[in-house]
């Protein structure tokens, strides 16, 4: 198996061929819920309630989610930035440490889900007409908890090594599995929303036992592999703490996202009734999609910008930055014309409810309108965390959610008396906003420290 070297060749030579697995393996693991959702909501007779159902669960998967990113995405900058500088030895605790968090981490998230199940959807905004649906989903879903933390938390490690086919391999193996075994469990053997969480969890199984034969087996081109003795079965206090604090700003974003989701569920409950918490899934749902490339761009950029600022080397940084931008950028104008051009056919990828995708139509319009401003957002949030500058980071994961997003969708819709549209002109406020205060900050920042670099740099030559 080749290994992309990120010290030497073409920066975008580079960046391409660590982004194009990365799209696939991240097309395949939207999969995992948007198939889910696309059969879900062509179950025969409650099709449409099933899908407001499972829409309730999201902000607990979204939750599950953040903690995989705390350590996923914390770890592994740190962890490339330590191959950069050479220090094998750190490198090698980051990611077994990393691995330890993830999975003690997802054992407690299995119990509480369990538990809790219940009282947590209905302060999500569940309803006596959802919560069985939605209840069906997550009781079963909270199973593969751990191997879903496993599978997407690591990750990020094997690309890291610069093995991003693996990476996509390992989604791959999971995202055909679920697409396969979904029609069987939710229509042959009748099981409806409880066989599309089935399938999931026996997929996120397989994909986390793939994860974990790369990353142990002797055989294995890994260079970085996980070990298990017994005086380290616990993760060390002092790494634990540089990976939370980095992780904090993929984990708040993750969070938040559950929060925002959970507030616009209530607030659309009480503004528009049942049927516009399945206009909010839909929309969340096409917004996965689309976004889809602007992940897979900046997480492409994001191994080969930590490598070069641990060895060192400004303008390999500096050019991958500027290429993230600017591809991000195209592609994001890109897919809001998509959005605006062809909206009915992007709606009956999820629905063909007539009544509910007239109700998502305008709905449409609002909530994308400044999808391009998600570029900038994303291209700074890459950039701070790839450089491990953990402030900066959690910073503006919080400033746009939590301080733009939920208070507008909140004030907009009774305050202003806007309605559900109040709700879904949150997002496009929030993007252009968030996203131009996140880049403008990086570029002030960033771009003088480079430059100080490569100054200090030719005065020791």
């Amino acid at each position: 198996m080749k290994q992309v070297d990120f010290k030497n060749g073409s920066v975008a030579a580079n960046i391409v061929q660590t982004a194009l697995p990365m799209f696939v393996a991240q097309v395949l693991n939207l999969l995992y819920s948007i198939v889910d959702r696309i059969y879900i909501a062509r179950i025969p007779g409650e099709g449409t309630a099933s899908l407001g159902g499972i829409g309730l669960c999201f902000p607990v998967i979204t939750l599950i989610t953040a903690f995989t990113n705390l350590y996923g995405s914390g770890g592994s900058p740190l962890f490339a930035i330590a191959r950069g500088r050479g220090r094998e030895s750190e490198a090698s605790h980051i990611i077994n440490t990393s691995f330890r968090l993830e999975v003690l981490t997802g054992i407690v998230l299995t119990l509480i889900g369990f538990v809790f199940a219940r009282p947590i959807l209905f302060a999500f905004g569940a309803s006596d007409l959802s919560i069985p649906y939605a209840e069906a989903y997550l009781r079963y879903y909270i199973w593969g908890t751990v191997f879903a933390m496993i599978a997407t938390g690591m990750n990020p490690f094997i690309n890291a090594q610069g093995f991003p086919r693996i990476g996509m391999f390992t989604v791959t193996i999971g995202a055909v599995t679920n697409i396969l075994l979904d029609p069987v469990f939710i229509f042959v053997l009748g099981l409806g929303v409880r066989g599309a969480a089935i399938a999931t969890v026996l997929s996120q199984m397989l994909s986390a036992a793939f994860v974990c034969n790369f990353l142990i087996s002797r055989k294995s081109p890994a260079i970085f592999k996980l070990k298990f003795a017994k005086h380290s079965l616990l993760p060390e206090l002092k790494t634990t703490l540089n990976i939370v604090s980095l992780g904090l700003s993929a984990f708040v974003m993750q969070f938040t996202n559950g929060l925002v989701t959970a507030v616009c569920n209530n607030v659309l409950m009480t503004t528009g009734g049942e049927i516009y918490v399945s206009v909010m899934t839909i929309l969340s749902s096409l917004r996965q999609v689309l976004e889809v490339p602007v992940f897979a761009i900046t997480e492409g950029a994001s191994p080969i910008i930590s490598y070069n600022y641990g060895a060192r080397r400004p303008e390999r940084v500096r050019q991958a930055i500027k290429i993230m931008a600017i591809t991000a950028g195209i592609y994001t104008a890109a897919g809001w014309i998509l959005v605006e051009a062809v909206p009915q056919a992007l709606l009956s990828i999820f629905t063909s409810d007539r009544v509910l995708m007239d109700a998502t139509l305008p709905a449409m319009h609002l909530y994308f309108f400044a999808f391009v401003f998600m570029t900038f957002q994303h291209s700074g949030q890459t950039t701070f965390k790839a450089l491990g500058k953990k402030r900066e980071a959690i910073f503006f994961s919080l400033f746009r959610k939590v301080i733009i997003v939920v208070p507008l969708t909140i004030l907009l819709p009774r305050i202003f008396g806007f309605g559900t549209n109040g709700v879904f002109m949150a997002e496009p406020i929030s993007n252009v906003i968030g996203g131009l205060a996140s880049f403008t900050t990086m570029l002030m920042t960033v771009l003088p420290e480079l430059k100080a670099m490569e100054k200090n740099a030719a005065e020791q030559v």
